[in-house]
C-alpha cells in the first residue's frame, strides 16, 4: 500500500505533457485567400481553420483585425469563448498577411463580416489583462 501510495505521488509530481496545437498545414503565403470551417480555437485572436476535418490540413490564424487579451490574462478566458461560440464550426474566409511565428496573420470574414468587428459588437475586449 505503501509503495502504490508513493508510487501515486511521484506520478502526480511529473509534469504532464501539454496537447500539441493541431493546426500543422503549411502557411499560406502573404495576399492568397483561403477559406474554410473553424476546426479549432487556441485563444481570444487565434484559431484553424480547414477545408477537410483531417488535422494536416488545419491552417493557424492570428486575427489580423483583433487583438484579444492573453490567455492567461483574467480576461482571457472569456475572450476564448467568444470567439469559439462566434467561429466554431462556422465557414470563413480569409486573407493571408504575414507570418507570425508558426501561424499566419490574417483577416477573415463570417457572412461577409469581419470577425474583429463581429467580436467588437459583442462587447469583445482588446488588448488589456
Amino acid at each position: 500500500m505503501l509503495l502504490r501510495l508513493a508510487l501515486l505521488s511521484l506520478a502526480l509530481a511529473l509534469p504532464a505533457k501539454a496537447l500539441a496545437d493541431p493546426c500543422v498545414a503549411p502557411l499560406p503565403a502573404a495576399s492568397t485567400s483561403f477559406e474554410g470551417v473553424v476546426r479549432y480555437v487556441g485563444d481570444g485572436d487565434s484559431l484553424c481553420v480547414s477545408t477537410t476535418s483531417d488535422p494536416r490540413t488545419w491552417i493557424e490564424v492570428r486575427l489580423g483585425d483583433f487583438s484579444a487579451p492573453e490567455l492567461h490574462s483574467a480576461a482571457g478566458p472569456r475572450a476564448k469563448a467568444m470567439l469559439k461560440d462566434l467561429t466554431y464550426g462556422q465557414y470563413l474566409t480569409c486573407r493571408a498577411g504575414r507570418q507570425s511565428y508558426d501561424r499566419v496573420v490574417a483577416r477573415c470574414r463570417l457572412n461577409g463580416a469581419g470577425v474583429g468587428d463581429l467580436l467588437r459588437a459583442r462587447g469583445g475586449v482588446e488588448g488589456g489583462n
